[in-house]
């Protein structure tokens, strides 16, 4: 009988740890990435930093407005998780979308962009060395191609989304294989965190 209820406290108390532990679908990111920290300039020409966006569950993705495929791809399934969240909680994201082409993405180009997705989707930008700045904290890797006879050029870029919650910490990162149940599950668990 001892061994019993020795076993059964056991088991409670592993339990109830495992309960306080975050547990995502998606890459848990909470021990490897850190805060939300940037110096860049929004959509509306605005210098801005991340204590504008706290007390928000934020979304930071890197890319820019002439990506043919990924960026719209990422940001419209993104537009649809949050759009399957309850209506209550779906303004309480920010999807930061932070274009690594300052040239052509200006603050106007930026603006016309995020809108198309929702108004969670805020744009900011900035100069070489505020992008350098952000995208080696991330760990994040950009590269311009060589320009055509029309001065257009490619931008590759990394297509993680990186998940903060509302103080900032660093939760999860959503990447193209994973699936829009696990995307909307773990949304939902950060709004509901607030």
């Amino acid at each position: 009988m001892a061994i019993y209820k020795w076993c059964l406290i056991t088991f409670s108390i592993l339990w109830l740890a495992g309960c306080s532990d975050q547990s995502w679908r998606t890459t848990s990111i909470s021990d490897i990435m850190p805060d939300l920290d940037f110096e860049l300039v929004d959509e509306n020409g605005e210098a801005v930093t991340d204590d504008e966006y706290l007390g928000n569950p934020t979304l930071l993705y890197f890319g820019f407005t002439y990506c043919p495929d990924v960026c719209p791809n990422t940001l419209s399934r993104l537009a649809t998780a949050i759009g399957q969240l309850d209506a209550e909680v779906r303004d309480d994201i920010r999807v930061l979308f932070v274009s690594v082409d300052p040239g052509r993405d200006t603050p106007e180009v930026l603006s016309r962009y995020t809108d198309a997705f929702g108004p969670q989707f805020i744009g900011l930008s900035g100069d070489n060395s505020a992008l350098d700045a952000v995208t080696k904290r991330y760990r994040v890797t950009y590269s311009y191609g060589e320009e055509d006879s029309d001065g257009n050029y490619d931008v590759t870029h990394s297509s993680a989304v990186f998940a903060f919650d509302q103080n900032g910490e660093a939760q999860f990162m959503i990447r193209d294989t994973d699936s829009m149940q696990d995307i909307v599950s773990d949304l939902d668990q950060l709004v509901a965190e607030e």
